[in-house]
């Protein structure tokens, strides 16, 4: 069974830097895409950033490009976001997702196409 665990977040002040983490257990495929994706109450959940574990590519949302970096430690089956220079915009619960993907293109996906979710984890930053 697949299980998908973050950690991380918390309340910062505009500029600051928090990590996220995710912790996966139970996944069958060696092949697949790792995202973080954030959501606010009454909005869509966004699709932040990717990295597709078959090679290590990673993409990121035009908003946080620059700023955030998707990462994996693959020995340790973790993975993980580096959040810089945040702003109060950046604020929402963040979710980490997974997807069988054969090819890398499939990490740029909407929420509905990954399979596995974690519970959330918020960001809160203040301006």
């Amino acid at each position: 069974q697949v299980q998908l665990v973050e950690s991380g977040g918390g309340s910062v002040q505009a500029g600051g830097s928090l990590r996220l983490s995710c912790a996966a257990s139970g996944y069958p495929y060696k092949s697949r895409c790792m995202a973080w994706f954030r959501q606010v109450p009454g909005k869509e959940r966004e699709w932040v950033a990717a990295i597709y574990t078959g090679g290590g590519s990673t993409y990121y949302a035009d908003s946080v490009k620059g700023r955030f970096t998707i990462s994996q430690d693959s020995a340790k089956n973790m993975f993980y976001l580096q959040m810089n220079g945040l702003k109060a915009e950046d604020t929402a619960m963040y979710y980490c997702a997974g997807r069988l993907a054969l090819e890398e293109r499939l990490c740029s996906a909407p929420p509905d196409e990954y399979a596995y979710w974690g519970q959330g984890t918020q960001v809160t930053v203040s301006s």
